[in-house]
């Protein structure tokens, strides 16, 4: 059941945060699966992992569980990882891989293909993706495409990839300067959400992740937009009660939008809001100067004030956006060392982009996105010129 962020406990003193829901169901038919969300779920991963799987508890038999992980979330979190899968049964083969979107290759990918070529697993593996959005969608692509599929486990430990990237079944690699230009539709069979990575994150990874959870109240729901923006200083420090409600709300949204969409051919376009220019900002960057959430905090501004010069948007909602984002130290203009034409021309090449028309997301209100909007070049010159003033 999708529930709305008024389904709260009320209180005399006021609206109090809900008590936690553990678990988000993503109803896909046959690939239906489970989004649990609840603090220390790293030492359960190995018993939930064979429940999901449909393993008898305790018994993976010695399959292989191949751990695709970075080097810092393996300090950090790799050991209890490490150790569930394996008193539950598993054969632990660990792939530890710097993460970055520089590295999110097809380079990268053979070398996993080759690991796993030299360690003869078999079509009975499962992949667990430990870590960000980078890890999750280079080894979702693996497991989708090595032997034609293997079972496939999120386990994202950054808040951008808790809300985010580990919900939905895209994975992919970038080509060159295109992001995510080669990729797939694969589900996992279980995501674990547990809140407790959150803490061994940077200030700045933690506010990139908002960015994601401010796009699903603008785009879906206003009263979430609103509890985000009176809590953001809360969120970003994990001091918030209201942390568990904003993860579990936003994969509630995107479930019930892939739900309706799987394959991003209508609907699910909503979950764009923001995207176009932010994956242009990062690729003319390479990818170095904006963390994701920051491109897309930019990106969802030029949004507005596109809708603004066509008509769709009105000026209070962008005023609406640029507040709640800056109140959270988010930037919300490109720098000015960016030239607007590069950016034009690499949204051109983004795989959104029909005939080198670009299409966007625009919102007529808060809390409601309209998808399919051809815009021109001119017009989009126009508003990210604006930008630069605000």
């Amino acid at each position: 059941m999708l529930l709305s962020s008024s389904n709260v406990r009320q209180t005399a003193k006021g609206t109090q945060a809900p008590r936690e829901r553990a678990k988000v169901r993503v109803k896909l038919d046959k690939r239906a699966y489970d989004i649990l969300v609840r603090p220390g779920l790293l030492d359960e991963a190995g018993a939930l992992a064979t429940a999901s799987l449909g393993i008898t508890s305790g018994d993976a038999g010695g399959r292989t569980a191949v751990v695709v992980i970075n080097p810092k979330v393996e300090l950090y979190h790799g050991k209890k990882v490490y150790d569930s899968l394996e008193a539950a049964g598993f054969k632990v083969l660990p792939i530890v891989l710097v993460a970055g979107e520089t590295y999110k290759t097809l380079q990268t990918v053979r070398r996993v293909y080759q690991t796993l070529y030299e360690a003869n697993v078999d079509r009975q593996t499962t992949v667990f993706a430990v870590g960000g959005g980078v890890i999750g969608d280079l080894a979702g692509y693996v497991a989708a495409t090595y032997q034609r599929g293997l079972s496939f486990v999120q386990v994202p430990t950054t808040l951008l990839a808790q809300v985010d990237s580990s919900v939905g079944g895209k994975v992919g690699v970038n080509l060159e300067d295109a992001k995510n230009l080669i990729g797939a539709f694969y589900q996992p069979r279980l995501v674990l959400i547990d809140p407790d990575t959150l803490k061994s994150l940077p200030f700045r990874e933690r506010r990139s992740g908002l960015a994601e959870i401010v796009k699903y109240g603008a785009i879906y729901d206003r009263e979430f937009f609103d509890l985000i923006s009176s809590e953001a200083d809360g969120l970003l420090r994990l001091s918030s009660p209201w942390l568990g409600h904003a993860i579990a709300r936003s994969c509630e949204i995107k479930a019930k939008v892939v739900e309706q969409d799987e394959r991003d051919e209508g609907m699910r376009a909503i979950l764009n809001f923001g995207h176009s220019v932010g994956h242009a900002l990062e690729a003319v960057t390479a990818y170095r100067i904006y963390r994701h959430g920051e491109a897309i905090a930019i990106g969802m501004v030029s949004a507005c004030l596109i809708g603004e010069e066509i008509g769709i948007t009105p000026p209070s909602v962008t005023a609406a956006i640029c507040t709640t984002l800056k109140s959270a130290g988010f930037p919300i203009k490109p720098d000015e060392r960016i030239y607007v034409n590069d950016l034009i021309s690499m949204m051109a090449h983004d795989k959104k982009a029909i005939q080198g028309a670009v299409r966007f997301v625009l919102l007529p209100e808060l809390g409601r996105a309209t998808v399919g909007h051809s815009v021109s070049h001119d017009i989009v010159r126009a508003a990210l010129l604006r930008q630069a003033t605000v």
